[in-house]
């Protein structure tokens, strides 16, 4: 009988399990398979980016359409967008406006397009990020969509879903203790509890890599093309944050600490009940281009 050859892929991919677990504690990986609680699209394209970071909006706009279909397992894309938001809702789209690796612009277009398609009223939809504690759309809004770029963070570990909403507090730094592990409350308080339809990660150029504050580095950041979607924010996390755990150790040869580990994911799921963050519970759906997935 022959024996199976390990590739190294299928190294990397162990030693990430093991190396996630040690970090962030069962939760996360867990110990046994379990029947799915969530599920997570990824999303992928080979033609997305032009150069390096230069985004087509056309594929972009098909790509985030394609996700939310499969997401939610309708016919058409409208379907599914209909099946999130109604036409009276009134609709924050919160953004992420770091100056290195903001939100893409052709993202936030793609998603108020298909909310005007759903019959939002253009004066009902906002897009934000450090302002939405002023903004009359956020505060009285009745729906959030929940959108940013996936990086590494020095607070948090990785700056994802559960870390975008820290701008819904007048004092963000307090948040920041025990590798913020208090994030998950912020979702708790009435100006977002319950209203967010939808997360989604932009992994067209994340950063799986960093050491201080606001650092970043052209070295460590990678054309993935692709999104990350969910209804779950600790699910869409807890599935970022191992895909950057496995460049770390394809790039280095090893799981190369960060200021923080992303202990957050499992405290949201554990201790506020806001989601799923054992992958053994989280269906991953992978469609489109599948080279270098590593997930």
């Amino acid at each position: 009988m022959e024996g199976k050859i390990i590739t190294r892929r299928d190294f990397l991919r162990a030693a990430a399990g093991t190396a996630m677990a040690t970090a962030l504690g069962p939760g996360i990986i867990g110990e046994t398979q379990a029947e799915a609680a969530a599920t997570v699209v990824l999303i992928r394209n080979a033609e997305v980016l032009e150069g390096q970071d230069k985004v087509r909006g056309d594929i972009l706009q098909a790509m985030l359409d394609e996700a939310l279909r499969t997401l939610l397992g309708t016919k058409d894309p409208l379907e599914a967008w209909k099946k999130l938001f109604q036409k009276s809702d009134v609709v924050g789209i919160k953004s992420n406006a770091w100056y290195r690796l903001p939100t893409p612009k052709e993202l936030e277009r793609a998603i108020k397009r298909r909310l005007l398609d759903v019959g939002v009223r253009e004066g009902n939809i906002d897009i934000d990020d450090r302002g939405v504690l002023r903004n009359p759309i956020f505060l009285k809004a009745t729906a959030l969509l929940n959108v940013r770029p996936l990086r590494t963070h020095h607070w948090s570990g990785v700056g994802s879903c559960l870390k975008n909403y820290i701008m819904f507090v007048p004092d963000p730094s307090s948040y920041h203790e025990d590798a913020c592990s208090p994030l998950g409350k912020i979702w708790t308080y009435p100006i977002v509890k319950g209203k967010t339809r939808l997360n989604i990660l932009s992994v067209l150029t994340p950063q799986f890599y960093g050491r201080g504050v606001h650092f970043f580095d052209k070295r460590y950041v990678w054309p993935y093309k692709g999104l990350i979607m969910g209804t779950d924010p600790v699910a869409v996390d807890a599935v970022a944050a191992r895909l950057l755990q496995i460049k770390r150790i394809a790039f280095f040869g090893e799981d190369k600490a960060l200021d923080a580990p992303p202990t957050h994911i499992t405290v949201a799921d554990k201790k506020y009940h806001l989601g799923v963050s054992n992958l053994n519970r989280i269906q991953l759906i992978k469609i489109g281009w599948m080279e270098d997935v590593l997930i």
